[in-house]
């Protein structure tokens, strides 16, 4: 019995030299490792949440300032839009205006030349007269 006591003792010296004792050593290796991960994850976890709710206000102040944008690009046509109308009924009023000043003076040329020609009638008609009394008269 002394002899398997022995026997255990060595065989329990062994085992715990030989196997346990890195055994132990490479459990506590993979503990730190494992327990680095958790805390890495847990940071980057953070990391993210923060991350996402910087995003999401970006993605906020991005939207409003493209509906300011969008509001001011409006008014901004509506502006040129009127602009335009007015510009667009000045020059068609300057065109009927001087259509009319056009009209007129065709007008005025007409007349002229309605008169000058009833002028030039009413001499030949005179001259015609005269020379049917001359011809009457010899």
């Amino acid at each position: 019995m002394v002899a398997q006591l022995f026997n255990f003792g060595i065989v329990f010296l062994a085992f715990y030299l030989l196997a346990a004792k890195p055994l132990r050593k490479l459990m506590k290796e993979r503990g730190e490792v494992i327990s680095k991960g958790v805390n890495d994850a847990k940071i980057n976890a953070e990391i993210l949440e923060k991350t996402q709710k910087s995003s999401e206000e970006i993605l906020n102040k991005v939207r409003v300032q493209a509906k300011k944008l969008s509001e001011d690009s409006k008014k901004e046509l509506e502006t040129v839009k009127i602009a335009m109308l007015e510009e667009a009924k000045n020059q068609a009023k300057q065109i009927v205006d001087t259509g009319k000043k056009n009209l007129e003076s065709e007008k005025l040329k007409m007349v002229q030349e309605v008169k000058n020609e009833l002028a030039s009638l009413a001499m030949l008609a005179a001259e015609k007269i005269m020379m049917d009394k001359n011809k009457q008269n010899k």
